[in-house]
């Protein structure tokens, strides 16, 4: 078995090695065609197509030097352009950081590549994606018996430099940041990537893929190897085997086929389970326009999006707390249950930690009700997003604002490339506007608790350490307090990890769901009264 385990982690290695070298390998030649086409949709400088004429057509480049050609050369040109008595304003190219890469390069370097990755996607997939998926499942898979009986095994958690900020966990957060930087703000280092899944791309939509494909497809194929991890983990746990399941189901019926079948039949992209303010896009005007304008399908999904928010929510809330979205069906969860469950214990449970989590996450609400305010404003006054609203903004500097900060930075770069270094629910802690929007119900309009049982608690510290949201359990379970955390995703693992059994997720009547937080002293009450009133 440890053989079997030995040889997975081999042909893991050599697949992530693979893909990890052939964004640093290629050859990318610009063809006439290919250039003429580009330009025809990106430039209108004179100036630049003359000068990439020479510099980028029919040049053998690597990504890095054609993507610095192509902005160098654009910077060129609106120098030039900015410097003669009457700006040309329609052959400035407008450039931005975060934007360019992404809108302007990478459809160049995308058409130009050339070699052998190119002309053998297939096996390139299988050298990548197959050999990692294949050697994952054979490290995991022995786990089944050279575990031992049923039970949850941490064993050496802290000791290990992959779970405990070693050496190991700071690679891993090292690249998990790099990869979500290249994929958020440079896709054009990732065409060898993306092209090792042009072809389920194509089978399942008729469209070639993009950095998000790769990106969605990778998410899949991640949550289904590590929920694997996950069934052998918790196999004696019920209820811990079928929220897996549940999840899994959701993120790659909901958030990846069914969106890419809906393009295959020209109709909009869209994530069924996806609610707003998560889904910060849902009330941008293009959105908006494009449900409207493709009939009564996409009028459905634009119903279907506000009811999903406004009613569907706080009411599965109100019943089941946020639990039913957090842990059984939203994709970031699912991510952070499986890839992320070896890093749970690493979510502080500090005092600070907490004070920091409830205006942070609250302030991102606000943040996300604002700029949907601005957005909608903006709709049905029938303005242009791009005027100034005030003080020099805009509604699209709002919205790029969010996109960028939240969007990419907070949910991609930080909340999954932190997973080594700060727990496994760094988003959803902090960061998730909607998770803040039903924390609210939650903590407040809500029959779901963890209830505890006190007299049984022998103060162990398993609930604590491996709460993923931070929150210091065993203090409530010591008192006998019910949990009512508007933080609390209810992933039960506190009540798997516990040996007493002293905790229960349960969803009961709102009266006596909020109880006493005082410790109860026998000289402190009278104990017949008190269970009379029971």
């Amino acid at each position: 078995m440890k053989t079997i385990k030995q040889l997975g982690l081999i042909l893991t290695l050599i697949g992530f090695t693979l893909f990890t070298g052939s964004i640093f390998t290629g050859t990318y030649k610009v063809s006439q065609e290919t250039f003429d086409t580009w330009v025809s949709q990106k430039i209108k400088s004179e100036y630049y197509i003359e000068k990439a004429q020479t510099q980028i057509v029919d040049q053998d480049l690597s990504a890095f030097e054609l993507s610095s050609r192509i902005i160098d050369l654009a910077s060129a040109s609106n120098a030039f352009y900015q410097s003669q008595a009457e700006v040309d304003w329609d052959k400035i190219i407008w450039l931005k950081w975060n934007k360019s890469y992404g809108d302007l390069v990478y459809p160049l370097v995308r058409e130009s590549a050339t070699g052998w990755i190119p002309e053998n996607q297939g096996l390139f997939f299988f050298l990548t994606f197959g050999l990692a998926i294949i050697g994952g499942l054979l490290f995991m898979l022995p786990d089944y018996k050279l575990l031992g009986l049923e039970g949850i095994k941490n064993n050496g958690i802290f000791q290990h430099s992959a779970t405990n900020r070693g050496i190991l966990g700071f690679l891993a957060f090292f690249y998990f940041v790099g990869f979500y930087v290249l994929l958020y703000f440079f896709p054009n280092y990732l065409v060898n990537p993306i092209l090792s899944v042009n072809p389920i791309s194509e089978s399942l939509s008729g469209n070639p893929a993009s950095q998000w494909f790769l990106y969605g497809f990778m998410y899949c194929a991640v949550m289904t190897v590590f929920a694997i991890r996950m069934y052998i983990k918790y196999r004696h746990n019920r209820y811990q085997v079928i929220r897996t399941s549940v999840v899994l189901f959701f993120q790659i019926a909901f958030a990846f086929l069914i969106p890419e079948i809906l393009v295959a039949f020209n109709k909009p992209w869209f994530d069924f389970k996806n609610a707003w303010p998560l889904n910060y896009t849902f009330f941008f005007d293009w959105n908006i326009n494009n449900l409207l304008n493709n009939g009564g399908l996409g009028l459905f999904m634009l119903v279907w999006g506000i009811v999903l928010t406004a009613i569907i929510v706080p009411v599965m809330v109100y019943f089941y707390g946020k639990r039913w979205y957090c842990s059984w069906v939203c994709g970031c969860g699912g991510l952070a249950e499986t890839l992320g469950d070896p890093y749970r214990q690493l979510s502080s449970k500090s005092l600070l930690s907490w004070k920091v989590e409830r205006w942070l996450i609250h302030g991102v609400l606000l943040f996300a009700i604002g700029m949907t305010g601005l957005t909608l404003y903006s709709y049905f006054a029938e303005l242009e997003t791009w005027k100034e609203l005030a003080f020099g903004l805009s509604v699209y500097d709002v919205q790029n604002s969010y996109d960028f900060f939240i969007g990419s930075i907070f949910s991609g770069v930080i909340g999954t490339g932190f997973y080594p270094i700060l727990g496994n629910r760094v988003w959803c802690r902090f960061g998730c506007p909607l998770a803040a929007y039903m924390g609210l119900i939650q903590r407040f309009k809500s029959r779901f608790r963890i209830t505890t049982n006190g007299g049984q608690c022998i103060s162990c510290g398993n609930c604590s350490t491996y709460c993923e949201q931070g929150i210091d359990v065993r203090a409530y379970a010591q008192k006998g307090e019910n949990i009512v955390r508007a933080s609390c995703v209810g992933c039960g693992v506190c009540s798997a990890v516990c040996p007493r059994g002293v905790l229960k997720l349960e969803n009961g009547p709102e009266e006596g769901r909020i109880n006493p937080t005082d410790v109860l002293l026998g000289n402190d009450i009278d104990l017949l009264e008190l269970v009379n009133k029971k």
